[in-house]
């Protein structure tokens, strides 16, 4: 997975702020957010991701494969992203 061309991403102490630049919408992650979009970006697939999520923050893995794919779905659908 990529950023769209059009997107660029700023780190921010409470996260990450996202910017699309053909629609000048503004995106902003909590830092569990981009803690699952660091990991797509790097190439890990959403169930690693989900396993380090589980991992790191003691929840359970069902719970964080389902916020991975709640974040993937959300940077999907406003095109933020590419496969």
């Amino acid at each position: 997975m990529r950023l769209h061309p059009d997107v660029s991403m700023t780190d921010t102490d409470d996260g990450t702020v996202l910017l699309h630049g053909r629609t000048g919408r503004y995106f902003q992650l909590n830092l569990t957010g981009r803690e699952v979009l660091r990991g797509l970006l790097d190439g890990h697939a959403p169930a690693q991701v989900a396993d380090g999520l589980a991992a790191a923050h003691g929840i359970g893995a069902e719970r964080a494969k389902d916020d991975v794919k709640a974040v993937l779905a959300q940077l999907a659908s406003a095109e933020l992203v590419l496969p």
